[in-house]
């Protein structure tokens, strides 16, 4: 691991970026004189790194006065997300001990992701390294390994909250019947495949680790290996874990003190400025719908429509699709389906912009189901050819993060935009994956229910 440095007058250097900084000690100091070896102070992690190392001057704590003026120098390295910072901080505050993080550490200000040595592992956040508390309030000790310390208790559960997405596990003991946590796929269910499970807890184990790369080579070694020998279902699941993870490493804002999804609105005016401007919309953007499509080999086949209004979820408004075609694959298919029904709904209120998942294939199949009521001598054009014709397009392709718009070649790159805009465009196809894959989830576990 290679770290930067600064002197502490040059905070302005410090990129704006998630990552883990140093403090260490130099020259004199109020203690003595100065140390033969630099001393390491602090380490700390942050979602915006510039902003909260000199948070530590400007708004310093009680605990932050024992040691600033020790400070000569800050080093820092950035990660690729907030997770990632999350996991190298408690990493290495583990391996260094650094002075001030040591004083601290005690059983209620450090947390600890604890794992069972059970058939079935359960996984859950603890401040002993030793008991659990159980229901009667007593304590029990438990054959337990632990991955930490954590100093952000919050960070952690946000952290595991997402995770859960892509590798399902239990909290406590399940019942013999289906819980709410497996109708949204963040639960094994009471009759898990075994195997499959524990796979999953020690993929989780070695991401918490910050081993997210050899986790993910190893699913993508799996995923062809399956697709060779045409278990093209286990392949779909594999592919659907791998994307889940980097969705979840990419996007995952475990920092911030409100909810993340809330947050994403905060900056709507100058977010729908720019919208306006490279959709060429003469009108207020306000409504925004996303769009995903989830099957397996076509079967039990769903579609997503999350609603952001003025950057915000209005999770009341969602809705979700089951598909009617038949159980042949065909998203382009099934998404001119999905918008054709949803604009049989002007009481739903018609979308400013419309975003897709996916590239050109998918947003020409939008552009047909919008033709269809744009057309006045057919039989669907049962609303006002004016309210349709304003709907604007987009289609995000996963691949490079480019937005397909309509009547132009050449796609916009998410990296070349403000960073509001491309975390909103970002979310909002996230979103729509998460719920439409969700919603699949849980038409294939009724199936299987059902057949048994």
């Amino acid at each position: 691991m290679k770290f930067q440095y600064v002197a502490k007058e040059n905070i302005a250097e410090i990129p704006k970026t998630p990552g883990v900084y140093l403090f260490w000690a130099l020259g004199q100091t109020r203690f003595g004189p100065a140390q033969s070896k630099p001393e390491l102070l602090y380490i700390g992690k942050a979602g915006n790194l510039r902003d909260r190392v000199k948070t530590h001057f400007t708004q310093p704590s009680y605990r932050d006065n024992l040691f600033m003026d020790q400070v000569g120098k800050i080093g820092f390295m950035e990660t690729e997300s907030e997770i990632e910072a999350l996991l190298l901080e408690s990493a290495l505050i583990k391996e260094k001990n650094p002075k001030y993080n040591v004083m601290w550490r005690d059983d209620k200000s450090y947390f600890f992701v604890a794992i069972t040595k059970e058939k079935l592992p359960r996984v859950f956040l603890a401040h002993q390294t030793s008991r659990e508390k159980t229901p009667n309030t007593k304590y029990q000790i438990l054959n337990t390994s632990y991955l930490g310390p954590f100093t952000d208790g919050k960070a952690v559960k946000r952290t595991l909250r997402s995770l859960r997405r892509v590798f399902p596990y239990y909290t406590k003991k399940h019942e013999k019947r289906l819980c709410q946590y497996c109708n949204l796929g963040l639960c094994p269910g009471p009759d898990p495949d075994k195997a499959k499970y524990k796979k999953d807890i020690k993929n989780l184990v070695a991401v918490l680790q910050g081993k997210k790369q050899s986790v993910l080579k190893k699913l993508q070694k799996e995923m062809a290996q399956a697709s060779k020998n045409q278990q093209y279902e286990k392949a779909k699941e594999l592919r659907d874990q791998i994307q889940d993870l980097e969705i979840v490493f990419s996007h995952a804002r475990i920092f911030r003190p409100t909810d993340p999804d809330a947050s994403v609105g905060v900056n709507w005016p100058a977010i729908e400025k720019y919208l306006r401007r490279i959709l060429d919309a003469k009108k207020r953007i306000s409504r925004v719908e996303a769009y995903d499509i989830s099957n397996t080999q076509g079967k039990e086949a769903t579609s997503s429509m999350p609603v952001f209004v003025n950057g915000v979820p209005a999770k009341d408004q969602y809705r979700k699709f089951k598909i009617r075609l038949g159980d042949t694959p065909n998203d382009f298919a099934m998404l001119e389906e999905t918008i054709t029904r949803r604009l049989h709904h002007p009481e739903w209120n018609y979308p400013d912009l419309i975003i897709i998942d996916g590239g050109k294939g998918q947003l020409s199949a939008a552009l047909r189901a919008i033709g269809k009521f744009q057309n006045p001598n057919d039989k669907l054009q049962t609303n006002p050819k004016s309210q349709v014709s304003k709907i604007h397009l987009a289609a995000i392709a996963k691949k490079h993060n480019e937005l397909f718009l309509p009547g132009k070649s050449a796609p916009l790159l998410l990296r070349d935009m403000p960073q509001p805009v491309s975390n909103f465009i970002l979310h909002m196809r996230d979103e729509a994956h998460r719920f439409a894959i969700s919603y699949h989830r849980l038409l294939r576990k009724k199936k299987i229910i059902q057949s048994a």
